[in-house]
């Protein structure tokens, strides 16, 4: 184990230019409301050289506070590394606290927090500290202490609030522009050709019955709202916020990376990483123990019993099967939910209340949006507990090992769970559906789904904003509330705590006390539901702009949650060395990618865009968008229905229907192709396809262009690292010459000193100095 500490050497931290360090410090000046009150926080003008602990140099630390040259943090860490490295019975291969806790011979093993943060008695410590300046919802408008919370909680907890903290801090630029493209549609709504032409009454257009049989004939003007409401989301301004957002993601990892390397030089973490020693899991150390017990015979003695991939294949086959079996579910849920939306609103067309049938379509989306929701909750936390048993079912053999390969099912299954019906609903709805009198038809008589005539893309909105919000506030903030406490509740009486008296509850020790807090279950559900709401801001934002101010609201609220979570709720962590995000960066990177591409097919084939830009350039007469709803339309022969499909009620608008019309580009029924996809559709769907193309390349583009733009190490932090091994290099380089000149000076003293061939006089005794150290930790 290496602790880097800080040695007697100090040199001074280089500033800025004397203009770039005047705008900083009025920078600072004007935020200091903002900054939390702690010292740990606040920059540092010198800065002390870092150096591995080792009795063998001591003399280069400052130890004249033992008691408080290592914090609770690092003795906590030293501690449970040795507790991890003895060995608690005379097996071969069983090891420390890690195995005892695993054979449950303790229950738990935890470092304790510093002390309590509530009562007129409660001392000054760095977790009432915390409470007061970052766990407190009064301080919601503060950066967070990260220093103070990487001193209590160690780096990797600390690298996390620090990653949020970047990620809620971008997030302010993308609302604000999403806020601004949301009330541009607002703005322009009134001025919309294409709605207005649908919501004026004087275009008597009659469309074809929704549902076979149930349903009947509408007028065109019925959905005036949805069409209204439509062009608030999509617009052309939604193009623009898809390329914004598309940079913004390469901006946001970008900033990121340079705050890590800045956090990595003030924590001391540059050289982190490649000299430490990843120990097995006790879980690993078992199996391998089983094995050898029962091949001990059979193997030589200096060769060393480890599993094999045969050993794991059983897990493996276990885990492939598991997982291709829960997103076969998850698709069945989706399909479920679809025959949900056909069949409840063939129930409402046919329902003799007029209160049933005015508003069916928002009734379907609204109802079959929860209940995606509800199955999307519901799985989530069906998916958690099934990934963690398919992980323990392999036996990683170290702790980083089983992490990368949790996080990968885990993410794997939340990410098909949450958005699966989003995509359905963005690219196959109203696409399998066939046309009047040759309808495609699922399970026997369902009859697939139809967009409404302004496009699927409102109600892919709607289940845009039920899903984040319901996952934002159900799951991720109430659960977190919630359930900490309930099973805090639980412990209590359990442990028959409830029956002792006040008093007696106040007197009880450091250790009963955080023995009643909920176990730490690491970071990673924390990052997870991170990763998926960035999803959600970054791959559909093209169709709901307002995604990144919804995010932006829950973190605010989430970092404080998290925070009173980890300070009051939780038990305290050990402390654990990380010198970035691991996994998660490549998992965000590789969403901002996929981002690019289906915010290009959202605009191509999900919103109007690419056909009102065909029709006013190509078809319109007068180069407007006057007469686009019309193109629209195809003509249907009423005649030509397939027997048993034409509406029970064909006079429900009071008169006879002969031609209706219908979403789809296709060739009249007069024509020589009746029916046949017309010219239009294949023009339409080549722009479309060219705009895929040319969005997708210039985006990345733009978005190489910006990466390679700025440096990953910021220009000061680069300077001050080449500076710091200057200076430790020197420092080794006088300590190595101090040494020679000690050998040379004793051996010249030993010659003078020694009898010489001429020298007669009688030897005299030689005195020796003695220096015991002596140093207990």
């Amino acid at each position: 184990m290496k602790l880097k500490m800080p040695t007697k050497k100090v040199y001074e931290v280089k500033q800025g230019s004397n203009l770039v360090e005047q705008i900083r410090l009025f920078i600072h000046k004007v935020t200091d409301p903002l900054h939390p009150k702690v010292n740990a926080n606040r920059p540092q003008n010198v800065k002390s050289l870092s150096h591995p602990f080792s009795r063998e140099k001591q003399h280069l630390f400052d130890l004249s506070d033992r008691d408080s040259f290592f914090d609770s943090k690092t003795r906590s860490s030293i501690v449970y590394e040795v507790l991890k490295r003895t060995r608690c019975t005379k097996a071969k291969y069983s090891m420390g606290i890690t195995s005892l806790l695993a054979n449950s011979v303790y229950t738990s093993a935890f470092p304790l927090h510093d002390g309590d943060i509530e009562g007129v008695n409660a001392e000054p410590n760095d977790r009432k500290l915390l409470y007061e300046q970052w766990a407190s919802y009064s301080v919601f408008y503060k950066y967070q202490p990260i220093g103070l919370i990487r001193k209590y909680f160690g780096e990797k907890v600390g690298l996390y609030f620090a990653w949020l903290g970047v990620y809620t801090q971008m997030l302010i630029p993308a609302a604000i522009i999403g806020v601004i493209v949301f009330l541009y549609g607002c703005a322009t709504v009134d001025d919309n050709i294409p709605s207005m032409e649908i919501c004026d009454p004087r275009n008597n257009i009659t469309m074809c019955p929704l549902c076979d049989r149930a349903c009947s004939y509408w007028k065109l003007v019925t959905a005036c709202g949805t069409a209204r409401a439509s062009h608030l989301f999509d617009n052309p301004a939604t193009v623009f916020f898809s390329i914004f957002m598309a940079l913004w993601a390469v901006l946001f990892m970008e900033h990121w990376k340079r705050r890590q390397m800045r956090l990595n030089y003030v924590w001391d973490l540059m050289g982190f990483g490649e000299e430490e020693e990843d120990h097995n899991r006790a879980e690993y150390e078992f199996r391998v123990m089983q094995k050898a017990m029962k091949q001990d015979q059979s193997l030589p003695k200096e060769e060393k019993v480890k599993l094999t991939c045969t050993d794991r294949l059983p897990a493996y086959l276990t885990s492939v099967v598991m997982m291709g079996f829960m997103i076969s579910v998850t698709f069945a849920i989706v399909f479920g939910v679809i025959l949900y939306r056909i069949s409840i609103k063939a129930a409402l067309h046919i329902s003799t209340y007029p209160a049933a049938r005015s508003n069916i379509r928002a009734t379907v989306k609204t109802t079959a949006a929860i209940i995606n929701l509800i199955v999307i909750i519901i799985l989530d936390e069906i998916y958690a507990a099934i990934a963690r048993w398919l992980t323990i079912l392999e036996v990683p053999k170290t702790d980083k090992s089983f992490e990368e390969r949790l996080i990968f099912k885990t993410f794997i299954l939340k990410f098909v769970n949450a958005f699966t019906p989003i995509v359905y609903l963005a690219f196959f709805r109203g696409r399998l559906v066939g046309r009047p009198g040759n309808y495609l038809y699922v399970v026997g008589s369902y009859r697939m789904e139809e967009c409404a005539h302004a496009g699927c893309l409102m109600e892919l909105c709607i289940q845009l904003c039920i899903t984040m919000l319901g996952k934002q506030l159900i799951q991720n903030n109430l659960f977190e509330i919630g359930i900490p406490k309930l099973k805090k509740l639980l412990r209590k009486r359990k442990s028959e705590v409830t029956s002792l008296q006040e008093e007696e509850v106040k007197i009880l020790k450091r250790y009963e006390k955080d023995h009643f807090l909920g176990p730490f279950a690491g970071i990673n559900p924390e990052y997870m539901e991170m990763i998926i709401q960035f999803g959600m801001v970054t791959l559909f934002v093209a169709s709901f702009p307002l995604a990144p101010l919804f995010a932006l609201l829950n973190n605010i609220i989430e970092i404080r949650l998290d925070a009173k979570k980890f300070v009051m709720e939780l038990r305290r962590p050990i402390a654990a060395k990380a010198k970035d995000i691991g996994i998660w960066y490549n998992l965000l990177r590789g969403l901002s990618k996929v981002a690019v591409i289906v915010n290009a097919f959202v605009i191509a084939f999900t919103s109007d865009f690419i056909p009102r830009l065909v029709y006013q350039y190509a078809y319109s007469p007068d180069s407007t968008m006057h007469g686009f709803v019309n193109h629209t339309l195809s003509y249907f022969n009423v005649s030509d229905f397939q027997k048993g499909t034409a509406p029970l009620e064909p006079m429900h608008l009071h008169y006879k229907v002969q031609i209706c019309r219908y979403k789809d580009y296709r060739e009249p029924p007069w024509s020589s192709t009746p029916y046949d996809l017309s010219k239009e559709f294949w023009a339409i769907l080549a722009v479309r396809l060219a705009f895929v193309i040319v969005f997708q390349n210039v985006v990345m583009l733009m978005s190489d262009f910006v990466d390679w733009l700025i440096p990953d190490i910021p220009k000061d932090i680069s300077l001050q690292i080449h500076k710091e091994k200057i200076l430790m290099v020197e420092l080794f380089m006088k300590e190595e010459q101090g040494k020679r000149l000690a050998v040379q000076d004793n051996h010249n003293q030993e010659t003078c000193t020694s009898p010489s061939s001429d020298d007669q006089s009688p030897s005299r005794p030689r005195s020796h100095s003695v220096i015991h150290s002596k140093a207990s930790w």
